[in-house]
Parts: structure tokens; sequence; C-alpha cells
């Protein structure tokens, strides 16, 4: 079979080349024959002044929703400078080590540091609110960490000082305070509840820093609710955050700007942007924002408190995950259906949890109804209550589940000076 699989190719490969060859051969002499009847078609000779054009006057009207929603709110969406101290040598360093290229051993020679505040990053933000002569601005909590100082550039280029009126890294967000002289447009928020997967968000921001400041982009409503996990600055898992998804352009830079609807109003603050998952593979079209509600609770909170509070359970806890099988059954007498849940090191004295009956070894599988699989969970669960609430608590307890009444009464920053 296989011989005359070889004679069937070989014979079909030898008709095909004569074919070929044939078509080749009359190819060259219809070629030949055509350059001799088309010899009348040559270039033709003398000025090329006939050959110039110009440009007709005719205006197309492209005006757009979108483009109106840009022109309306563009004024109120600024670049975000942060600003960190390097240290400099006030002289340079010669070759030989001396400032002025002398030797390092000469007595007169000197050297001197100091530090100067330089452009670390650079990010986006909103003015949503103009009172007397301050005006406030809503940007990314990364936007801002670690700054020494904090400038903005408006959209007609103006750069003014800014001052920090409070940070939560739980959500991300920041509020910062500028003199309202140059202000002349501020934005308003709309009800990110009513938002509807496929309509259309329009981001506005500094994508890649303020070179390009002032950029739209247009894309849809991908997702109203996303859960996604939030990690801290060292990459560790802090929780998780429920955003809204969109195939908007989002670019580093574009973090703290808006996301608009097209009546014009603000439904979200862009955070982050998934650029790959977890295999490595590349990722298009998935941006996050923070939605709008979420957003004015927390910046109206950090404006009058200049902080957010959040309820603690006075404890110290670690990943049930992270525990062995058999410290699970031995130490901790878990069932072996249990894999899941949160581990109480440590109870601290007239906690809530203490106050509730919780104790060393204890493992919490439930919080207010929300299951409790991680520290990122049982983070987020408690953080949807307010201080002062009562929870219902599901918990192991030598090997028996237990459920609790627990009263909220202390916070997170009454906790960090406990436990310090």
């Amino acid at each position: 079979m296989a011989n005359k699989s070889l004679i069937k190719v070989a014979v079909t490969a030898l008709v095909a080349g004569l074919i070929g060859g044939g078509v080749a051969y009359g190819g060259i002499n219809m070629l030949q024959n055509t350059n001799i009847a088309t010899s009348s078609t040559s270039v033709p000779t003398g000025s090329n002044k006939s050959g110039s054009t110009g440009t007709t006057n005719v205006k197309v009207n492209v005006s757009s929703q979108a483009t109106k929603v840009f022109k309306d709110n563009k004024a109120a969406v600024v670049s975000v400078i942060n600003l960190q101290k390097q240290s400099t040598n006030s002289g340079w360093s010669g070759i030989l080590g001396g400032d002025d290229g002398s030797s390092s051993d000469d007595s007169n020679s000197s050297s001197s540091s100091k530090s100067k505040l330089q452009e670390y990053s650079e990010g986006s933000g909103l003015i949503y609110k103009k009172s007397g002569d301050a005006a406030y601005i809503v940007t990314n909590n990364h936007v801002v960490s670690g700054s020494n100082a904090v400038r903005v550039i408006m959209s007609n280029g103006t750069k003014l000082d800014a001052k920090i009126v409070g940070t939560d890294s739980v959500t991300d967000l920041a509020v910062l305070k500028i003199n309202s002289s140059k202000v002349t447009k501020t934005a308003s928020f709309g009800n990110s509840d009513n938002i509807e997967v496929g309509e259309s968000a329009l981001a506005i921001g500094s994508p890649l820093g303020s070179n390009y400041a002032t950029t739209l982009t247009e894309g849809i409503v991908s997702a109203k609710k996303r859960t996604v996990a939030t990690t801290n600055t060292s990459g560790q898992q802090t929780g998780y955050a429920t955003v809204i998804q969109t195939d908007a352009a989002i670019n580093p830079g574009n973090s703290g700007g808006p996301l608009f609807n097209l009546a014009g109003q603000v439904i979200g603050i862009n955070s982050m942007k998934l650029s790959s998952d977890s295999s490595g593979t590349s990722v298009e079209g998935m941006g996050f924002a923070i939605p709008s509600n979420e957003v004015v609770k927390i910046i109206n909170e950090l404006v009058n408190n200049g902080e957010v509070v959040r309820p603690a359970l006075g404890v110290a806890t670690y990943d049930l995950a992270n525990i062995s099988q058999s410290d699970r059954r031995s130490v901790l007498n878990l069932p072996t259906s249990v894999t899941k849940g949160v581990v109480v090191m440590k109870t601290y004295s007239g906690s809530p949890a203490k106050a509730a009956g919780i104790s060393k070894y204890d493992v919490i599988t439930e919080l207010g109804g929300k299951k409790v699989t991680s520290l990122a969970t049982l983070r987020t669960a408690l953080y949807s209550h307010e201080v002062n609430d009562t929870v219902k608590v599901k918990y192991y307890h030598n090997s028996k589940l237990k459920t609790t009444d627990m009263k909220l009464t202390e916070t997170t920053k009454a906790l960090t000076k406990q436990s310090n």
C-alpha cells in the first residue's frame, strides 16, 4: 500500500510539473506579445504640475453622547503625582572619590547628601466636590501610598499641591484636598446598583502617566458584581472586593480615574487591570472599578474621620489550610471533613471573641452568614459589618460545631494598639 501511494504521489507531481511548465512557457510568450502590443502606454514625459491636488472643505458631524460626556467632565479629571524623597549627593562624585575629582584622602574634600523630592509614580484622580476655597479629589490608595508629597496636574496643565485627607488600604481609596481657585468642574456620582451588563462605559484618565493625560477609552460593563482577590504591597492576599468589570481599556496610570456611564455619572473608580491569569496566559479587556456606591461611603468616612473605622474580632489567627493533617486531628480535634476555616491562635483580653466564648485553637467556619474558608474570606465577611453590630459566628471547639452571637464592639485601630 505504501509503495502504490508513493507512485500516485510521484505521478501527480509529474503531471503538475508538466502543467506548470506549460503555463510558464505560455506565460512567457504571452508577456512577450503583450510588451509588443502595449508599447504605446509608456510613462509620459514633461511637466508634473498637473499632478497637484488639495483638500475639500467638508465637515462631518460625529458628535455622540460619549463625546458630550468627555467634554463635560474632562476638566474634573486630574493626574496625580506621587513624590518621594530620594537621597542625592550635593556635589558630583569624582573618579578618585572626591566631590571635585580630588583624592578622597584630601582633608579639604567634603561630601554631603540631602533628600530631594522626585516623581515616584503617577495615577489619575477625580474632582468630586468643591466647597469654599477647598476642592476634594478621590483616587486610589496605591497611587499615593508611600508619598512624601502629592501633586496634581489639571486637564489644562496647571500644577497644584495636594494634601492627603485620608486613605483606606482595604478598599484602595484615598481622598486629597487642593485649593479650589483653579477648579472649574466637579463630577457627580451615579447609583452603581442601577448599571446593566452591556451598557456603555467610559474611562477617562492618564494611562502610562501625565504625558497621556485626559485620555478617553470606551467599552461596556462586562459584569456588575465581580469578586476579585485583593493583595497588599507585598503580594499577600488580604481579602476580596466586589467590583465592576469593564472592557474599556484600563492601563497603568488610569488607577484612581473615573468610569462614567453615558449620562455623565461616575459609576466607579478604576482600580486594577487583569493582564494575565495564574498560568501566565495574557489577558486583554479585563479592567475593574470600585462601584460608586462603595466609593461614596468610603470617601465620606475619610473626609469626616480621616480613616475608615472597621470592627475587629480581637484574635490572632492562622489559615487552617496551612495546618498539617496530623495537627488538625491531634491538636485542633477537628473532624476529617473540616478542611477550610481560620484557626484562633490567641484571644485578647476584653475582645469581642473572648466575650463570645471563643478560645485558642477554635476554628471559625462562618461569620454573619458568610462561609469562612481563609483569612481573606474572614476579613471580607467581618468588614461587611459595622462596629457594634451583632453577628452569628460558627466555629469548631473540641470537635463540636458551635454557634455564638458576637457583638463587634472593638475596632481594628484599638486592636492594633493592644496587640503592640
